[in-house]
């Protein structure tokens, strides 16, 4: 099990956040009105109560991100050093340093103002203490804007690292970049790091987990190292180093006898001999990959040569290949053996193990006589052990006929049906709709009904039966034939012009005017037309049916009035001038009408969609408690 699990950090707050989630609370949470007649102890308590409130909220949240972020000193050495490496051990420390500066600094702050409250002599004063802690507290935690989120940056990438037990049973690879690490822990484990033909794809450490003799195993996989001094490695490669240097591990030190990493064998012989002395006490298993593109014992002899030497030295070299998985499993359980036998060894040194000891005897029988006394088994256990030897030809699993197969491999469950008959196994299933069997309504003679059909039909049309009998025709259908197509052309004809007519028609110029029957009579009369007798014609009846477009007549002059109603509607004055006793009455009529309407003339001038502030201030804004979501007005 995980001695740490960083994804448990509370998430940190940026200051602006931090400073409006906690005056937030002290305003949802504390009593919000107070009167300037209430007795004094009752307004000092009233704003110490909300100065102790902020003081305690920001106490309680710095204490929290304190006590989550590990301490250096008390993890183990392998996170130590992984966070030094990764994030700068004297930047972290202080960081948190300074947030425990703050959560003191702030603890002073209320202190000190509610010892001077308790000599506030009014409600204005205890008021402008009050604000003056608040704001006070508020400065200091807005200096510590960059420690806050550097410690945020710092616990989102915690809790992104892979969880790694530095106690449990664990190998470890490593070697130059781009020589099949991510493609051996993909192998013999679950995970699924990226591989990609390129050096440096694994940028941190990643973890996977596997069985072995019942147990769970952890295999780290490291980002490429290069060999150069320590001081000039960087930070991805420093990550394998710590893993190196502190993890109890089987290390696998993968080597690419096919040199496609970029490296000769030689280069990745210095590197071994140069980070050998981190394999102190730990099981060491050289792994030479890519043999399926080149085996050791097709290298030449000087870097044969170097294999021959490390085995000498009594380290294990194994040829693996993660393309066709050769020898890949031969590396993994000669690994974990080594490593099983290599704790045990560490746990029998120890000082622990003498305790167990002498809790354990074993009693061994002396021998008394010549006498042979082997074991006794009983009959029975005799019995079962021997039929469980029985040679019997094992059942065979859906998944061996899948695989004897293949493509041709169908899932029938049919088969394994426990029927009266077994003949009735793979019948077919009556299909039924709305409680009747549909192959009721299906004639099992259809299709041959359908073929005799259809080579019927065949004949007949071989038989000339269906063929048109145009010479059959008389002289009179020939006629109506024709005359139709003429009718059929024709009609063509006249949509073809009517698409090509002006839709508007003719439009009438404005100075036209109607022309006067007797004009019309006259002018055709002229022109040799008996225009006689044209009272019914169509003419006629359409002028007298239609509406004169000519102009109106003026209106006759009218009679004098009759009586004083009418002369006085006839001689009415306008109205603006009505009710009017002389010019100067209507002049002041007319000033006065032109005053009225400045102020709607100001106003329309003005849009609906112009910004008008009605009031600058509003109270019902400004005034009371806040709703949750409007701290951004403080």
């Amino acid at each position: 099990m995980a001695l740490y699990n960083f994804k448990k950090i509370m998430v940190v707050p940026t200051a602006k956040e931090f400073i409006d989630i906690t005056l937030s609370k002290t305003q949802r949470k504390t009593p919000t009105v107070v009167h300037k007649h209430y007795q004094i102890h009752r307004i000092r308590h009233f704003y110490m109560r909300k100065v102790k409130f902020t003081q305690q909220n920001y106490h309680d949240r710095l204490t929290q991100i304190l006590t989550d972020f590990p301490k250096l000193d008390d993890i183990h050495p392998f996170y130590a050093d992984l966070m030094n490496v990764l994030y700068d051990k004297d930047h972290y420390k202080l960081a948190l340093g300074q947030i425990n500066i703050a959560k003191n600094l702030i603890d002073n702050v209320a202190k000190d103002y509610v010892r001077l409250m308790k000599y506030g002599d009014s409600l204005y004063r205890c008021k402008q203490l009050k604000r003056a802690a608040l704001g006070r507290m508020c400065t200091i935690l807005k200096r510590q804007k960059s420690s806050l989120e550097y410690l945020e940056q710092v616990r989102q990438h915690l809790s992104r690292l892979p969880t790694i037990d530095p106690n449990t049973r664990t190998l470890l690879l490593c070697g130059y970049p781009n020589v099949g690490k991510s493609s051996f822990i993909n192998k013999v484990t679950r995970a699924d790091v990226d591989v990609q033909p390129y050096a440096f794809t694994t940028k941190s450490l990643f973890v996977g987990h596997m069985d072995y003799r019942y147990l769970r195993w952890q295999v780290v996989d490291t980002p490429g190292i290069l060999d150069h001094p320590l001081e000039d490695r960087n930070t991805i490669e420093m990550q394998a180093i710590t893993a190196l240097a502190h993890l109890r591990a089987a290390v696998l030190y993968v080597m690419d006898t096919s040199e496609q990493c970029g490296h000769t064998l030689q280069e990745q012989l210095e590197l071994f001999n140069n980070i050998r002395p981190l394999f102190a006490n730990k099981p060491l298993i050289i792994v030479a990959n890519k043999c399926d593109v080149k085996k050791i014992s097709e290298l030449t002899e000087e870097n044969q040569k170097i294999f021959a030497d490390i085995t000498a030295e009594g380290i294990p070299v194994i040829e693996t290949s993660t393309l066709t998985e050769e020898g890949v499993m031969q590396v993994k359980n000669e690994a974990c053996d080594r490593l099983l036998s290599h704790r045990v060894d560490n746990k029998m040194k120890s000082k622990k193990v003498h305790d167990v000891l002498n809790r354990l005897h074993l009693a061994m029988p002396t021998k008394r006589d010549e006498k042979a006394r082997p074991p006794f088994i009983p009959e029975g256990a005799m019995m079962r052990k021997k039929a469980m030897e029985v040679d019997a030809p094992k059942r065979k699993l859906e998944r061996d006929l899948e695989v004897e197969l293949g493509d041709d491999y169908v899932l029938d469950l049919q088969k394994y049906w426990d029927l009266m008959n077994e003949d009735e196994k793979h019948d077919t299933i009556p299909e039924v709709w709305e409680g009747h069997n549909i192959a009721d309504y299906i004639d099992p003679d259809i299709m041959k009904k359908l073929e005799d059909l259809e080579k019927e039909e065949e004949l007949k049309e071989r038989a000339g039966e269906y063929d048109s009998d145009d010479d059959s025709e008389d002289e009179e259908m020939q006629e109506i034939r024709v005359l139709a197509k003429q009718i059929r052309e024709k009609k063509q004809l006249m949509v073809m012009e009517s698409k090509e007519k002006d839709i508007h028609g003719p439009r009438m110029p404005r100075t036209a005017t109607k022309v006067e029957r007797k004009t019309l009579e006259k002018e055709m009369g002229d022109l040799g037309l008996d225009m006689d007798n044209k009272e019914e014609s169509h003419y006629a009846q359409q002028a007298r049916r239609s509406r004169s477009i000519t102009k109106k007549r003026k209106r006759e002059a009218s009679a004098p009035p009759t009586s004083k109603v009418r002369s006085q509607s006839a001689s009415r004055p306008p109205r603006d001038q009505s009710g009017l006793r002389d010019p100067k009455m209507a002049k002041k009529a007319k000033r006065m009408m032109k005053n009225s309407q400045k102020d709607m003339n100001r106003q329309g001038k003005k849009g609906e969609a112009d910004r008008h502030v009605f009031d600058l201030k509003p109270k019902h804004l400004l005034a009371g408690k806040r709703k949750s979501g409007t701290n951004d007005r403080r």
